[in-house]
């Protein structure tokens, strides 16, 4: 199944997918799309880590997603992204739109032919105030229709806030 869990910053939507993940009962492996740059990050990045279960498998993969997943999924394995904005991120700053729209087109194009359980976690941007910085709106529309076409592919879309998940679309968690 593939599940799509969205939320602004600190809003819970990463720990209700590693939630989501234990409960699979599956093996799980965790897909990071993260660059570390900062101290800040790194902060984040040591947070997710402690949090989650030793057993779970790693893949640091901040720009081939789509080769990740089809490389990775199988029937009764369970494949946690987190997160789409970071992927995203990543790929913008290369400054390479090619290599954006191809990134983006082959992760559109292999999520239905997953196999297995696919947790995809991402950081919902739309809900403010257009941003000021040319780059800052871009990014702000590329998540959007990043968010909408994935949304369509998935079998579940939800939408955290303050912890608690709203289900968008699909069966009840």
């Amino acid at each position: 199944m593939l599940n799509l869990i969205l939320g602004g910053a600190r809003s819970g939507k990463s720990r209700l997918a590693e939630q989501r993940a234990q409960q699979s009962a599956l093996p799980v492996t965790y897909i990071a799309t993260s660059e570390p740059l900062d101290g800040e990050m790194n902060a984040r990045v040591q947070l997710h880590r402690e949090r989650r279960p030793a057993e779970w498998g790693l893949i640091e993969e901040p720009l081939a997603l789509a080769r990740t997943l089809i490389g990775n999924a199988s029937p009764g394995r369970c494949l946690l992204v987190d997160c789409l904005t970071l992927w995203l991120t990543n790929l913008l700053m290369l400054e390479d739109p090619q290599r954006l729209n191809d990134e983006r087109n082959a992760l559109l194009d292999c999520l239905p032919d997953l196999p297995g359980e696919i947790i995809l976690v991402s950081n919902e941007t739309g809900l403010g105030v257009v941003p000021m910085g040319e780059l800052t709106r871009r990014y702000v529309d590329e998540a959007g229709w990043l968010h909408q076409a994935i949304a369509e592919r998935c079998q579940r879309v939800v939408l955290t806030v303050a912890g608690l998940p709203l289900v968008l679309k699909g069966p009840a968690l």
